[in-house]
């Protein structure tokens, strides 16, 4: 396995595959930075370009672009406070808070070297669960994909801060929305209202760009200011990177989750970000989270990139895509005259090892370009809204249009980014309706499926028992932990008085 991982290496280092890498690095990097797009857009992209080119050039040119559109989304998730991608909605949290106090260059460089550690530790997993694959694929059924739903759908209480009750009702808000469009489980349509365009349900670009982004456009205009509050923070970049050192723990804890969550087919890679972050506020102490915290930025960003080597596993090995972009990656397989399963592990073991090299590589190619770019990007936070204003609307528009090229893309931005600035003006979280929308979907279908399937008898699964244990913990447990931290503080105060 070694010789084999060292030979596919040789062969990713021939120049014009490394060349082909760096234009999908350049072409991933781009599309993060523009808010709305994302991997699968890029992907498709790149994907009438690999028709009858070589199986590694192709590869490194996918690979590449995969491995580093979660760097590129995080500059306008922290500058701007919009999502350049799915995966870059949590980083939002912290990350602009910090951006406004002038720390944009500190939270880029903690979210750049979490997001090269992630993209690393995504590979290394990649690599280590080849031989162990198919067993623990195929020891998730539907119940326990409707649990792993479950445990998204729980982050709505963690996330909700102070106002559990708004951010339930948040959740079961999104919910609703989730539901607009063909049911999972029967052959009907609901809430469509005769429309063809809704029977294909609400696109995600569009309502996470109006519930991040308009409302950030309509305060950054009603402010007539710069999105920082404060002058820059000097020598951010290396003070990042030093707050991601001193947090390794939750680094690595972060990725693991990241990769894991990335390997279950079926869970997505919209809500990885969001499980880390509400895990890193659970397991945190003393946490600022949503207030402008260094650690709010480490927790989602160590786990965005380590979920695509998690997402790989079962792409490459059972055919089984976990997002839209590795659904593309099999068609690009499939161009280039390879198909996903068993082979790829005897015949074609050399193009699946030279795809984790490419994975790793490409990642630390990525993060090393954007901490070159991290202090000239990092000064659009400084520039006049109304002159930032304008290129913003062109391409957040654009953004939430490409999601299926209709008009409605452009209502339904406008009407969720409506809902988003009164949810915002009022105190409501918006990140609990996110998540229920985006988890909506897969928790109906993976229900029904279990209950047609074992009537009520899966909740007596070992493995569905863990996973409630584990929900219980991330529910309960920090609750348990704040009592038993301030006992303790008050025993402490009174024998420091006494």
């Amino acid at each position: 396995m070694i010789e084999a991982a060292i030979e596919a290496l040789v062969i990713l280092l021939d120049p014009s595959r490394i060349a082909f890498m760096f234009l999908g690095i350049f072409i991933g990097l781009t599309v993060g930075l523009l808010p709305g797009l994302s991997g699968t857009v890029g992907m498709s992209l790149l994907l009438p370009f690999v028709f009858g080119m070589d199986t590694y050039t192709g590869m490194a040119l996918l690979i590449g672009m995969v491995a580093v559109v979660h760097t590129g989304d995080t500059f306008p998730a922290v500058l701007l406070g919009i999502p350049g991608t799915s995966g870059s909605q949590a980083t939002i949290m912290d990350g602009h808070p910090l951006a406004k106090k002038g720390q944009a260059s500190r939270a880029l460089g903690a979210a750049f070297f979490c997001s090269m550690i992630g993209g690393v530790i995504g590979g290394i997993a990649l690599y280590l669960t080849i031989p162990i694959a198919r067993p623990l694929i195929l020891a998730f059924g539907s119940p326990e994909l409707f649990m792993l739903a479950l445990l998204g759908l729980s982050m709505v209480g963690i996330l909700a801060g102070n106002s559990p009750l708004k951010g339930l009702i948040s959740g079961i808000l999104g919910m609703m929305i989730g539901t607009v469009g063909s049911a999972p489980a029967v052959a009907q349509y609901r809430f469509t209202f005769e429309s063809t365009y809704l029977s294909n349900g609400i696109p995600l670009a569009a309502l996470a760009l109006g519930l991040f982004a308009f409302p950030a456009l309509i305060n950054m205009l009603s402010g007539q200011k710069s999105i920082s509050d404060a002058p820059p923070l000097q020598r951010g970049v290396l003070k990042g990177v030093t707050d991601a050192i001193h947090n390794k723990w939750l680094v690595l804890r972060s990725a693991v989750l990241g990769a894991v969550i990335g390997f279950i087919p079926g869970l997505g890679g919209s809500v990885v970000d969001w499980i880390s972050y509400g895990v890193g506020k659970k397991t945190v102490r003393d946490n600022h989270f949503g207030e402008g915290d260094i650690r709010g930025v480490i927790a989602p960003e160590s786990a965005n990139n380590a979920k695509e080597g998690g997402s790989l596993i079962p792409a490459l090995l059972f055919g089984i895509p976990g997002s839209g972009t590795t659904a593309v990656l099999l068609g690009g397989l499939t161009l280039m005259g390879l198909q996903a399963g068993p082979t790829m592990l005897t015949s074609d073991l050399s193009v699946t090892l030279s795809i984790i090299w490419t994975l790793v590589l490409a990642n630390v190619v990525g993060v090393l370009l954007c901490i070159l770019l991290t202090k000239p990007i990092s000064s659009l936070s400084f520039i006049p809204a109304n002159k930032l204003i304008p290129f913003l609307i062109i391409i957040i528009v654009l953004g939430a249009y490409q999601s299926s090229y209709a008009w409605g893309d452009i209502l339904i931005f406008l009407g969720i980014g409506l809902l988003g600035l009164v949810m915002e003006s009022l105190d409501w979280p918006r990140a609990p309706l996110l998540i229920g929308f985006v988890l909506s979907l897969s928790a109906e279908r993976y229900l029904w499926l279990s209950v047609e399937r074992y009537e009520w008898t899966w909740l007596l699964n070992p493995l569905v028992i863990v996973l409630w244990v584990l929900i219980g913990l991330l529910l309960f447990g920090g609750v348990i932990v704040k009592k038993f931290s301030s006992t303790i503080e008050r025993n402490d105060r009174g024998n420091s008085n006494g």
